[in-house]
């Protein structure tokens, strides 16, 4: 289902978020999603380092504590343990807390909240208690972070029972998953892309932008609508090849399918986990081949997972190895960034590989 074409949920009096639209960076699409929902619901609290005031550090933020209050949007200590403790408080009295947490890489110190306490109380209390909270992180590299602003650990959430893991690659989706997380009433990992954060991207960070979608920015909703999460998007159909990507990767493997000349279809997970593994499947019995691409570190990522599910569900129909095309098994190379990230050339080749059968 290409990024235009998706359905969106309206409102019961009718009067859905298609009724008007308007250009979008995914931050402005991601502000959105949280000013709809604290109209809507007053149990929805936002906050996080710098959030309030501020507006957070990407300013994704910006003006919702001019508008809701110091009560319901402001700015928390430096303590990511805390950050998230208290959320999981909250959802169990029955807010919706949305939290950021500045840079995926500070999570760490969360870990204990985020594993034993958030994507356990719904099984532990035999569902008397709900973590209906969202943790927001932006995630991945390109802006020159260094080892400690560009990580990108989203196999480490995937791996815990109890949470979903939700990563948009463009601001209609951005939007419309975050308002369907907010609404969900079990943990989200929400991770947004900081390479996606300000603009349209083709792929090659030398470039000039291209539209997102044949518009300027990405036409977005105004008002509310949801994005299914447990649905991916086939964002460029195809016969040859299937390509699995997420994030900034997907418009990396639009990019090399579009140069290559390979008739490949790139599908757009955009949850993560749970996987929507029926389009998956479904693309590579009709292809006979894939590719995986994420920006992670290649060992233990989540493509391994991706190629094992693939494996045991379209062994007879494949007609060459899987591939997948990574970040290194190194720390973060700050000098060496956009060599560690996956590129158009080498998804490219890739693709050409699995073309060959080899």
């Amino acid at each position: 289902m290409a990024r235009d074409e998706q359905t969106i949920d309206k409102d019961s009096d009718g009067k859905g978020g298609d009724t008007a639209t308007m250009p979008m960076t995914m931050i402005q699409a991601l502000r959105s999603a949280m000013d709809v929902m604290m109209e809507r619901d007053p149990n929805v609290v936002v906050y996080g380092q710098d959030v309030g005031y501020f507006g957070g550090v990407f300013r994704v933020t910006d003006g919702l504590q001019a508008k809701y209050g110091k009560s319901r949007v402001f700015d928390a200590p430096i303590s990511e343990g805390g950050i998230v403790g208290t959320a999981v408080g909250m959802a169990a009295y029955g807010l919706r807390p949305v939290v950021e947490i500045q840079f995926a890489d500070y999570f760490y110190p969360a870990t204990d909240q985020i594993v034993s306490e958030a994507a356990r109380l719904r099984y532990r209390s035999a569902g008397e208690f709900t973590s209906s909270m969202v943790i927001r992180m932006p995630c991945g590299g390109g802006i020159y972070g260094g080892q400690t602003h560009s990580q990108s650990p989203e196999a480490f959430f995937t791996h815990v029972c109890g949470l979903r893991t939700v990563m948009p690659s463009n601001p209609y989706d951005a939007k419309g998953l975050l308002i369907a997380s907010i609404e969900n009433d079990d943990p989200v990992i929400f991770l947004e892309p900081k390479r996606l954060y300000n603009g349209p991207f083709d792929g090659h960070h030398d470039r000039p932008v291209v539209p997102w979608s044949g518009h300027a920015l990405g036409n977005v909703p105004t008002g509310y609508y949801k994005v299914d999460l447990d649905k991916a998007a086939i964002v460029r159909p195809g016969n040859d090849v299937t390509v699995l990507a997420y994030g900034t990767m997907v418009w990396v493997s639009e990019a090399a399918a579009r140069e290559s000349g390979v008739d490949a279809e790139v599908i757009d997970l955009r949850s993560i986990w749970p996987l929507d593994l029926d389009t998956i499947v479904n693309s590579v019995k009709k292809t006979g081949r894939c590719v995986i691409v994420h920006e992670a570190t290649r060992t233990s990522g989540f493509g391994a997972e991706l190629a094992a599910l693939v494996q045991e569900h379209c062994f007879y129909q494949l007609e060459a190895p899987i591939e997948r095309v990574t970040g290194w098994d190194t720390p973060y190379p700050h000098a060496q960034e956009w060599a560690y990230f996956p590129g158009p050339d080498r998804v490219a080749a890739a693709l050409k590989r699995a073309m060959e059968g080899r």
